[in-house]
């Protein structure tokens, strides 16, 4: 603990950090010998630990102790979170990603009371419902990207207003997943598969975002969404007149550099724009798996992307002196945490500065993105 009010005991920190941690009650409760009837009074607030158990608490879970005792976080819950491949993940690993987001959420209001971010500009395009291609050429059309390639899609998503994060290396099960708070669209990434993975799966949220606010995840939206990233990324114009109608792997492998995806991703769009006939994909997809290129990308793009919202941010702050380490304490975050969901950027510390307190009167600094196309 600091030397700061302590406040009141907040159960329901407590509950998502042993989430966080993909612990279930009874795991939990085995861990810093409780019962489970315990545990469940903890969470519910009909009782508060004893000062043995807290140390058990804290070692176990990893917390300072000043977390618990501040204010409730956002609770997302899966109703509000749509999440990539969700049926190949468990409640446990949903749950974990999801304190993951709620604690994103603290750090991402952290940061708006200090910078001024991008307006949020998401276009409404539930009225293509259904038609993924056209959702595509009208985002295209509004946002003024034409039929270019799109070189940065993070960038692409910050400047118009998604607060974009990274989820944790053991959370590799969960590709990404996005939400809105409010009005306010969030954005989680996996850093561990590809990087034209993740510029696809960047896409794919985007079309959760735009489409699918109103509408309960599924097969049909995840089909739609993968779909409408496709269609984003490889603008059909561009991919006709581009693509040769007898394309080979050796085609493949060179044109996937042109839009940033995966082969495979290419070799789809090529066969949903019938550039190439059934059987010449059916081919395609038998040399991808045997070259081992489904899970090894061939000529992968040389430098994952990342954050420039939270890069600019981190150099701001860098600039007042102001370490990962003092904004874990603002927090009482330990600062793995917010390492974890920043794409492992990391603000260069000071030296005999790690302790000092954030002014919170501080004017908020105005960040801007340049728009790549």
């Amino acid at each position: 603990m600091t030397g700061r009010d302590p406040g009141t005991f907040n159960p329901q920190r407590l509950e998502l950090a042993r989430r966080r941690r993909g612990l279930s009650i009874i795991e939990f409760a085995r861990l810093i010998g409780v019962t489970t009837r315990q545990v469940t009074n903890y969470e519910n607030g009909s009782s508060e630990p004893s000062a043995t158990t807290w140390e058990s608490i804290l070692e176990t879970l990893g917390f300072p102790k000043e977390f618990y005792f501040r204010p409730s976080l956002l609770n997302l819950s899966e109703e509000n979170a749509t999440f990539r491949s969700l049926r190949r993940t468990t409640a446990t690993q949903r749950a974990q990603v999801l304190a993951a987001g709620a604690l994103a959420m603290e750090l991402s209001s952290w940061i708006e009371d200090k910078f001024n971010l991008p307006a949020v500009d998401i276009p409404d395009l539930s009225v293509y419902a259904g038609q993924p291609e056209a959702a595509a050429t009208a985002l295209r059309a509004q946002w003024g990207l034409g039929e270019s390639p799109i070189s940065h899609t993070i960038g692409l998503l910050e400047t118009h207003g998604v607060r974009v994060f990274s989820l944790a290396e053991e959370l590799r099960e969960v590709n990404a997943f996005s939400v809105w708070v409010g009005s306010r669209p969030f954005v989680f990434l996996n850093t561990m598969k590809s990087a034209e993975a993740s510029r696809f799966d960047a896409m794919h949220e985007l079309a959760h975002l735009a489409i699918h606010r109103e509408t309960a995840d599924s097969r049909e939206t995840e089909a739609e969404a993968n779909a409408f990233a496709a269609a984003v990324l490889m603008p059909q114009a561009d991919v006709l007149a581009v693509a040769p109608r007898n394309a080979t792997l050796q085609h493949i492998i060179r044109l996937k550099k042109r839009w940033g995806v995966a082969a495979s991703a290419l070799a789809r769009r090529l066969h949903d724009l019938q550039v190439i006939g059934p059987w010449p994909y059916r081919t395609l997809c038998i040399e991808l798996n045997r070259h081992g290129f489904r899970t090894n990308e061939p000529h992968p793009i040389p430098q994952r992307e990342s954050s420039r919202v939270l890069t600019k941010v981190f150099n701001e702050l860098r600039q007042d002196r102001i370490t990962l380490g003092t904004v874990a304490e603002e927090l009482a975050i330990p600062r793995a945490e917010l390492q974890r969901l920043v794409f492992g950027l990391a603000m260069m510390g000071v030296s005999g500065d790690a302790g000092r307190r954030i002014a919170t009167s501080r004017v908020p600094s105005t960040l801007r993105l340049v728009e790549d196309e």
